[in-house]
C-alpha cells in the first residue's frame, strides 16, 4: 500500500515535469495539423457532398421550406459544415490520439527510468511486436468480457462496478506490460503481476475512472454548439494528461516492484573467515589451515 501511494504521487509531481506537458500537447498539435490538411484538400467537396445529401433527403424538404418561411433560408448553409465536422471530429481525435499512445508510454517510462531506476538493468523482455499481440488479446478478452455482462448492467450496482473493473483490468494489463517490457525478463513480469495484480488492477480501475472526466468535457462541447471548438480541444489535452499520469503511475509501481523482486533475488555474500589476520573466502582454504587451527587452539 505504501508503494501505490508513493507512486501516486511521484506520478502526480510528474505531469508537472516540461517533457511530459509537451507530450500532452502533441495531440493537439497533430489534431490541428490533421484538420487543416483535411480542409485544405477536402473540405468544400464534403460540405458540398453533404448539403446535396441534405436536399435529397424528402423528410427533410418540409422543414427546410418551414425554415425558410420563418426567415432562415440559409440554414442548411450552416448545418452541412457543422455536420461535416462532427463526422470527422471523431476520426481525427482517434488517430492521434492513437499516435500519441505509440509515442507517449515508452517515452514516459524511459523518462521514470533515466530519473529514478539509471541503475536498473534492461533485460528486453518484451518486443514491439510482443507488445502489439499482447494488447490486440488483452482488448478482445476485455471487450467479449464486456459483452458477456451487458444483461447484468440491469441490476443498478453492478452497472457501476463492471464495466470499469473490466476496463481497469485491460489498463493494467496493457501499461503494465508496456512498463516492464524494456527492463524486465518474462519470468520477472509474470512474477510481478502475480503478486501485485490487485494493486496494478486498483490502478487500472482508478485511471479509468479518471478517465470519464474528459467525456463530461466532450459532451459540453457537443451539447453547446458554440463552445464546440473550444471544448473538444480541452477534452483532448485533459484525456492526453490522464494517459500521461496513469503511464506514469504504471511506471513508478511496476519499476519499483522489480527492484525490491532484484533485491530479493540478490545472491548473499560468500561467508569469510579471518584467521590470525588473514581472510579466507568460501571453501577456497589454504593447505596449512588445519595446522593454523590447531595451532590457534592450543594457545
Amino acid at each position: 500500500m505504501v508503494s501505490l501511494f508513493d507512486s501516486f504521487w511521484r506520478s502526480v509531481v510528474y505531469c508537472m515535469h516540461p517533457r511530459v506537458i509537451a507530450l500532452s500537447l502533441l495531440p493537439l498539435i497533430l489534431m490541428v495539423g490533421l484538420a487543416l490538411g483535411l480542409s485544405h484538400f477536402h473540405w468544400a467537396a464534403s460540405v458540398e457532398a453533404v448539403s446535396l445529401w441534405l436536399e435529397s433527403f424528402g423528410m427533410l424538404a418540409s422543414f427546410w421550406n418551414w425554415l425558410a418561411g420563418i426567415g432562415f433560408a440559409d440554414v442548411k448553409g450552416y448545418v452541412a459544415p457543422l455536420l461535416v465536422v462532427a463526422v470527422i471530429t471523431p476520426l481525427i481525435v482517434v488517430t492521434a490520439l492513437l499516435l500519441v499512445a505509440l509515442l507517449m508510454t515508452p517515452a514516459l517510462v524511459s523518462l521514470v527510468a533515466q530519473r529514478r531506476f539509471s541503475a536498473l538493468e534492461r533485460k528486453k523482455g518484451g518486443s514491439f511486436l510482443l507488445s502489439l499481440m499482447w494488447s490486440l488479446g488483452s482488448t478482445i478478452v476485455a471487450c467479449a468480457a464486456l459483452l458477456a455482462s451487458v444483461p447484468l448492467w440491469l441490476i443498478p450496482p453492478l452497472v457501476l462496478i463492471l464495466p470499469p473493473l473490466i476496463w481497469g483490468w485491460l489498463t493494467y494489463r496493457v501499461m503494465a506490460f508496456d512498463a516492464l517490457a524494456e527492463h524486465a525478463s518474462r519470468s520477472e513480469r509474470i512474477e510481478i503481476f502475480r503478486r501485485h495484480r490487485m494493486s496494478l488492477l486498483g490502478i487500472g480501475v482508478l485511471s479509468g475512472y479518471l478517465g470519464a472526466a474528459p467525456a463530461i468535457v466532450w459532451a459540453s462541447g457537443v451539447v453547446f454548439v458554440a463552445a464546440f471548438f473550444v471544448m473538444i480541444p480541452l477534452a483532448i489535452w485533459i484525456y492526453t494528461l490522464v494517459f500521461a499520469f496513469s503511464s506514469l503511475w504504471f511506471a513508478h509501481y511496476c519499476l519499483s516492484a522489480l527492484e525490491r523482486l532484484r533485491a530479493e533475488a540478490k545472491p548473499l555474500p560468500a561467508p569469510v573467515d579471518v584467521i590470525n589476520g588473514a581472510s579466507v573466502t568460501g571453501s577456497a582454504l589454504p593447505a596449512e589451515a588445519p595446522a593454523l587451527l590447531s595451532e590457534h587452539g592450543e594457545k
